[in-house]
C-alpha cells in the first residue's frame, strides 16, 4: 500500500485527501517508478474542479501528470529502462487513467523519458510541462525563426518562463506581459527583451513599438477570455496566435469577426499535440534535453511543498502569485 493524494467529489484544494490505496504491478507497456517530486500545474487544479477540458470519470479519482522519480519496475514488453534509472514522467495521459501524486506510480512506458545527468528530481519535476509546451507551439507548429517576436501572456508562470527561454534559443524575440509591476524584474532577470505591465500600459501600442509596427509573429497565450481581442491586434500578418489556458475564466471571442480580420491565425495548443506524438516528442526531448545540458534551458522553481501539504500546494497554485514551478516532494 503506497500513500496517494485522492479526491472523492470535486470543489476546490480542501477537498484533495492523502490515503492508503493498493498498487498493482505495472502491466504491459507500463513502469512502476518511485515518485521523489511532482511538478503541479493548472490542469490539476481545473481537473479537480471539475473545468477541465476532460471530465473526472470516477471517483475516488487522482491526480497529477509531471513528476520525477527512479525506475522501480518494468511491467511486460518494456525496453529501454531498467530498474534504478532515474526519470522523469510527461503528462501524456489522462489522470482517468494514470495519475502521479503519490509515493509510487504506475504510468505508460512512453510518457517516460530518462533525466540528463545532473538534473536533480525537484528540477525534474520542474521541466517538461512548461518546456513541452513552449516547444511544441513555438517551433514544433509554429516555425519560430531568428528575428520573431514572441509575446507571452502570465509570463511569470512556468510555461511563460520556459518560452522565454525557448524563444533566446531559437534567436526570436520574448516580449513578456503580467498583470501588475511586482512581477517586472523577476521577468527581465528571466530573459525578457521588454515587460509591458497590462495594468498600467497599453498592450497594443507597445507591442507595435517595440516591433517598428510590423506586430509579434507569435503570441502565446495563457489567459484567453475578452482580452484576445486586443492580442489580435498586435499579430503580425502571416503570425499565429496560440491559446493555450483560460485563466480567465470567460468566454473567448473569435476575433476575425469583431476586427475584421477572416486571415487571422488563431489556434488552441495543448501539450498533448507533442507528448501523445512520438516523433514530435523525440524531437522534443531532444531540444529541452540539449538546452538543459549547456544551461541554455534552467527551470525555474517558485516553491517546494511537502506532499502532505498539497492542500496548501494547491492553494498556492490558485492564487496565481508564483514565478515559475510548484513542485511537491515525496519521502521514502
Amino acid at each position: 500500500m503506497v500513500k496517494a493524494v485522492r479526491f472523492h467529489e470535486l470543489g476546490g484544494p480542501e477537498v484533495l485527501r492523502l490515503e492508503g490505496v493498493d498498487l498493482k504491478n505495472p502491466g504491459p507497456g507500463e513502469l512502476l517508478v518511485r515518485i521523489d517530486a511532482i511538478g503541479l500545474n493548472r490542469a490539476e487544479a481545473l481537473f479537480r474542479a471539475g473545468h477541465y477540458i476532460e471530465p473526472v470519470r470516477s471517483f475516488p479519482a487522482g491526480l497529477g501528470a509531471e513528476a520525477a522519480g527512479v525506475v522501480e519496475a518494468l511491467g511486460p514488453g518494456v525496453t529501454g529502462f531498467e530498474p534504478g534509472a532515474p526519470v522523469s514522467v510527461l503528462p501524456a495521459f489522462s489522470m482517468n487513467d494514470h495519475s502521479v501524486y503519490a509515493e509510487r506510480a504506475i504510468v505508460p512506458a512512453a510518457a517516460v523519458v530518462h533525466r540528463p545527468a545532473g538534473l536533480g528530481p525537484v528540477e525534474g519535476a520542474a521541466v517538461w510541462m512548461a518546456y513541452l509546451t513552449a516547444y511544441g507551439a513555438l517551433v514544433e507548429v509554429g516555425r519560430a525563426r531568428p528575428g520573431d517576436t514572441v509575446v507571452l501572456t502570465a509570463a511569470a508562470s512556468s510555461v511563460g518562463l520556459a518560452a522565454i527561454q525557448v524563444a533566446r534559443r531559437v534567436g526570436a524575440v520574448p516580449v513578456a506581459t503580467t498583470r501588475t509591476p511586482a512581477k517586472r524584474e523577476a521577468l527581465l532577470k528571466a530573459g525578457a527583451s521588454e515587460v509591458i505591465v497590462t495594468g498600467e500600459e497599453d498592450v497594443v501600442q507597445r507591442v507595435l513599438a517595440v516591433t517598428c509596427g510590423r506586430g509579434a509573429e507569435f503570441v502565446l497565450d495563457a489567459v484567453a477570455g475578452p482580452g484576445v481581442l486586443d492580442l489580435a491586434r498586435v499579430v503580425a500578418p502571416d503570425g499565429t496566435l496560440f491559446v493555450y489556458g483560460a485563466l480567465s475564466g470567460e468566454a473567448t471571442p473569435y476575433p476575425g469577426v469583431d476586427l475584421g480580420l477572416p486571415a487571422l491565425n488563431m489556434r488552441s495548443y495543448t501539450v498533448h499535440e507533442t507528448t501523445r506524438d512520438p516523433r514530435r516528442l523525440r524531437r522534443a526531448e531532444a531540444f529541452v534535453a540539449s538546452g538543459l545540458r549547456d544551461g541554455a534551458f534552467t527551470p525555474v522553481v517558485d516553491r517546494v511543498f511537502a506532499l502532505d501539504e498539497i492542500v496548501e500546494a494547491h492553494r498556492w497554485l490558485e492564487a496565481g502569485r508564483q514565478v515559475g514551478k510548484i513542485v511537491v516532494t515525496v519521502d521514502h
